[in-house]
């Protein structure tokens, strides 16, 4: 079995007169503490604290971005263990998915899956030798009797992890009880003290082509005592949740909508549009407006309860139709589209973009639009900030693309650091990993250039690992 070696360079720039001061400057934050201002964990295992099950359950199963490689090369997601919706087929023995998973270990050389998972390997579960068919049985046995213990718990993981605070992301109809479970543990004396936040996300309750969006509108009415399928009473709801949500710690909202078409509609053409949208079908044309005038509603409530706004636009969801009916959300198969911001975002910038106590985070799938558009706005509008290379570019060339076409127009302090936005909970240590060697070595090539002083590459580094996004994110 071939040897599992993760480099102290890795991700440096070759160049012998630069790789030496991108050295000083990692070890200058590799050991700052992580904020995750933004993901998709599970508030129940900081809540409940119970052990993961095994290898497959924690490493394969959960994560989209793994099982659609091995789903593009012709590998069933049922073979390792996914369940088609209501249930049925073959129980698959977790062995035998990582066995898979293992054996085609080869298709995931370049990605940043396969550096996530090979810190994931060498540093949490202290493993010498590459994942390969002949290491499965190791590998799953290492990873699923560590599992067992109390070291590995997801308390001890955030601590062992260095986590200063993580938010997770819920909906509306959520009612927190993980939450309110671990502010309650925090409250004790001898209590946990992790810091795991809520965000508010409204997708269900304002997309009108969510699954189930009438039925999600009678539960926001049941749930806050307002009439949900009339506009003021509709507005009323999103506040009182928004006011619930912050009382369990939330600072952020998050929307994910198709584009980033935005609209400010008068209350009249707005009441019109939402009898529309909340009849028993509705055209795109109305979908699309009405998620347009909500993004810009949004930003409106932002203004009044201080709550930072997230924008992430841009991906083509369940795309593979089949899938998603055996499936389900999530499975892999949402598909980045171009997206034009400047004149999509006019509506709630002409009305909300000066507000200086505003923060509106935006992230993009489109690279095109960094230089273009993106960088140009953000340098611009002082309630605009950029979030990190997101997704299908969180990776290392992504992140260097990143830095290069926006910086010089939007500059490093309108971006927001880093945020992880994963499930993958044992990864985000090797994301946080891999952005600060990728900033540092973009900060240490400025310097060689003569572009910066060292000392300031010091100082942009430790913001650029912590200080921007606990800034941003108000944590």
């Amino acid at each position: 079995m071939r040897p599992l070696i993760l480099h102290p360079d890795r991700l440096f720039p070759t160049d012998p007169s630069v790789r030496p001061i991108a050295r000083r400057l990692y070890e200058a934050v590799a050991g700052l503490p992580i904020i995750s201002p933004h993901g998709h964990t599970d508030p129940r295992w900081f809540a409940q604290d119970q052990p993961f099950g095994n290898a497959s359950e924690l490493l394969l199963t959960p994560d989209h971005y793994v099982f659609r490689m091995l789903y593009s090369q012709g590998i069933s997601l049922e073979a390792i263990g996914l369940v088609p919706n209501g249930g049925g087929g073959t129980s698959v023995d977790p062995r035998a998915a990582w066995r898979i998973l293992a054996e085609n270990y080869t298709l995931f050389r370049g990605t940043p899956s396969r550096m996530w998972l090979d810190w994931v390997f060498a540093e949490a579960f202290g493993l010498t030798v590459q994942l390969e068919a002949a290491s499965a049985d190791l590998y799953y046995d290492t990873i699923t009797d560590a599992l067992a213990t109390e070291a590995f718990r997801p308390r001890a993981l955030y601590d062992r992890f260095n986590i200063e605070v993580i938010t997770t992301t819920e909906s509306p109809l959520d009612d927190l009880a993980h939450h309110a479970a671990i502010l309650a543990e925090n409250d004790r004396t001898d209590g946990w003290k992790g810091r795991v936040l809520t965000a508010y996300r409204p997708d269900p309750v304002i997309d009108p082509q969510f699954d189930g969006f009438r039925d999600n509108l009678r539960k926001l009415s049941d749930l806050t005592g307002e009439d949900a399928f009339d506009y003021k009473g509709y507005l009323a709801a999103h506040r009182q949740r928004r006011a619930f949500f912050a009382s369990m710690g939330a600072t952020s909202t998050d929307h994910g909508h198709p584009t980033a078409a935005t609209a400010d509609l008068t209350d009249a053409e707005a009441q019109a549009l939402f009898a529309r949208v909340t009849a028993d079908s509705v055209s795109d044309a109305d979908a699309e407006l009405f998620r347009a005038h909500m993004l810009t509603v949004m930003a409106g409530m932002s203004v009044e309860d201080g709550m930072v706004m997230q924008i992430h636009p841009g991906a083509y969801r369940n795309h593979n139709a089949s899938l998603f009916t055996r499936f389900g959300r999530d499975k892999g198969a949402d598909i980045p589209m171009a997206t034009e911001y400047v004149h999509a975002l006019r509506p709630l910038l002409s009305r909300y973009g000066n507000e200086a106590n505003l923060t509106i985070i935006l992230f993009t799938l489109d690279e095109t639009s960094y230089a273009r558009e993106l960088a140009p706005l953000a340098g611009h509008y002082p309630a605009l900030k950029l979030g990190p290379a997101w997704w299908f570019h969180d990776s290392p060339e992504g992140m260097r693309r990143f830095r290069n076409q926006m910086t010089e127009t939007a500059g490093f302090y309108n971006t927001v650091g880093f945020n992880d936005d994963t499930r993958a909970f044992l990864s985000i240590p090797a994301r946080h990993d891999v952005a600060r060697r990728i900033d540092c070595g973009f900060l240490a090539q400025w310097v060689a250039e003569h572009r910066m002083e060292e000392w300031e590459a010091a100082e942009l580094a430790i913001d650029l690992s912590y200080t921007l996004a606990k800034k941003a994110y108000k944590l």
